[in-house]
């Protein structure tokens, strides 16, 4: 085994781990908050499907990526590098769209009622699961298209009309029918960063607009705080910036491996581990932003039994 793939196996293998104990961790979090009768906001159930979109990512490529550094190869037959792509397709793209959603869901929850964002505050929370549906079915439709073209090694397609793709391969395509396939895969991403971009937008004049008129009152302050929905809105701005530089990046690198009949193996390693840095990162800033509930939980818990005691007593 070569160094150089040494060396990427063993950064796959920990972006994996981390990602998987990091977004578990998260997971348990708000497990626990929900079996313990804590008060829902309305973004937790996004960011619940937001990780389970990780977890996609994570346990379909970041395993058989690391996998096949290691020099684990035709580990997959045809169908197993289908369900593959196709997972880590579906998972990537919910990220996006689910972040894209929680950033809207923060400003909408920050915005003045008066505001364009404000008017939204009553209708959101109902439209919550429709939104969420949203998320997966065009993903799930559009990336149908893997199933045509990616094949396992042991595939009994002409050799000359596969390109290498790792642990698995693709079959190449005329330029014109690869732009149109990426155009349609690039419709909903688009749309998903564009909205998020503009949410962000949106937030960073807000939290401007609201430290300017708090100013006076913290000023003879030595240590003031900043509220809950402040850190919740920090937190989103980070992972959005976070989202949309890496996507970009990996955007680039797809593009590269997508023209190339033969693409170099390293732009291949480097592409999924951009991938993979998203689903690796993302619970812990999450877990930044949620760290002191459970201690609110308990004490909205203690509140809410307090009646009863006093009655039994």
């Amino acid at each position: 085994m070569a160094s150089r793939d040494l060396a990427v196996g063993v950064v796959c293998l920990s972006q994996t781990v981390a990602g998987l104990m990091g977004n578990f961790s998260l997971l348990y979090h708000y497990l626990f908050l929900y079996f313990t009768g804590c008060r829902p906001r309305s973004t937790d159930l996004i960011v619940v499907h937001l990780i389970v979109a990780n977890f996609l990512s994570l346990l379909s490529r970041g395993v058989s990526q690391t996998m096949e550094a290691f020099g684990l190869t035709l580990f997959l037959n045809d169908i197993g590098c289908k369900l593959v792509f196709y997972v880590h397709r579906v998972g990537r793209g919910v990220s996006i769209s689910t972040t894209c959603l929680l950033s809207v869901f923060q400003v909408i929850t920050i915005s003045p009622r008066n505001s364009r964002w404000g008017e939204l505050k009553e209708k959101a929370p109902r439209y919550t699961g429709f939104a969420i549906f949203l998320c997966w079915v065009p993903y799930m439709l559009v990336n149908i298209i893997f199933l045509m073209y990616i094949t396992g090694k042991w595939s009994s397609t002409n050799s000359t009309m596969k390109k290498d793709l790792g642990y698995c391969s693709g079959v190449k395509q005329n330029k014109i029918i690869l732009s149109l396939h990426a155009a349609l895969l690039s419709i909903p991403d688009m749309f998903c960063v564009g909205l998020m971009l503009c949410a962000s937008n949106s937030m960073v004049c807000i939290l401007f607009r609201h430290k300017q008129q708090v100013q006076h009152i913290h000023k003879n302050d030595l240590s003031p705080r900043s509220s809950p929905e402040s850190r919740a809105t920090h937190s989103i701005l980070v992972l959005v910036s976070m989202f949309v530089s890496s996507y970009m990046l990996s955007c680039i690198f797809q593009v590269c491996i997508g023209l190339s009949d033969n693409p170099n193996i390293l732009l291949v390693n480097i592409s999924a581990l951009l991938n993979a840095y998203f689903p690796t990162a993302c619970p812990f800033i999450l877990m930044s932003r949620v760290s002191r509930e459970p201690r609110l939980c308990f004490a909205w818990i203690k509140i809410t039994k307090s009646p009863k005691l006093i009655i039994n007593m």
